[in-house]
C-alpha cells in the first residue's frame, strides 16, 4: 500500500487558517500540460492565484487536484490544478503559509500500472479544449430567447458582495 501524501491536507489547513484569520489565501502553481489555467497570466512557468471565497466559485480541494471557477478580465474560466504542481499557499497580507518542493509535476509522472481487473480501474477526469468564441458558429452564440442585442459595455466590471 502506498503512503498517502500530506500535501493536500496541509493545503486545506492553510486555506482554512487564512479564511478564519481574515486573510486572502494565494496559491503559487507550477504550470504544465496537466494544469488548466489562463495561459496569458503565466509568468516563467508559474501562476499566482487568489483562491479566496470572493474570488472563486465552486472551489474544491481534493487529495489529487484543486478545481474551481474564477473570473479573469471579466470572463469566467474553469481552473484545474494538480496538487502535485502546487508550489506554495500563503496569506497575501503577511506572506505566512507553506512552500513545497515540486520536483516532478503531474504531467511528468509516469503512467500508472494497469489494474488487475476492469472493475478496479478508476476513470480519470478528462479535460478537452473549448473553442474560442470566434470559432463557435453564429447560430450557437445568439441568445435562446431571440434577443440578439449585445450586452451594454460600461466601465470596469465590479463585484458586489451581498451578505
Amino acid at each position: 500500500m502506498s503512503e498517502i501524501s500530506t500535501k493536500p491536507y496541509l493545503l486545506r489547513a492553510i486555506y482554512e487558517w487564512c479564511t478564519d484569520s481574515g486573510y486572502t489565501p494565494y496559491l503559487a502553481v507550477k504550470v504544465d500540460s496537466a494544469t488548466t489555467v489562463p495561459m496569458e497570466y503565466v509568468r516563467k512557468g508559474e501562476i499566482i492565484l487568489n483562491i479566496s471565497y470572493g474570488a472563486t466559485s465552486g472551489l474544491k480541494m481534493d487529495n489529487d487536484a484543486i478545481h474551481f471557477r474564477a473570473r479573469f478580465n471579466g470572463v469566467s474560466r474553469e481552473l484545474y490544478i494538480p496538487v502535485q504542481n502546487v508550489l506554495a499557499i500563503y496569506a497575501n497580507e503577511n506572506g505566512q503559509g507553506m512552500a513545497f518542493e515540486v520536483n516532478v509535476t503531474a504531467a511528468e509522472m509516469p503512467a500508472p500500472a494497469p489494474a488487475s481487473s476492469p472493475s478496479e480501474e478508476a476513470s480519470a477526469p478528462a479535460l478537452s479544449a473549448v473553442p474560442a468564441k470566434a470559432d463557435v458558429p453564429a447560430e450557437t452564440t445568439s441568445a435562446p430567447d431571440g434577443d440578439d442585442e449585445p450586452p451594454k459595455k460600461g466601465g470596469r466590471p465590479t463585484l458586489t458582495r451581498i451578505k
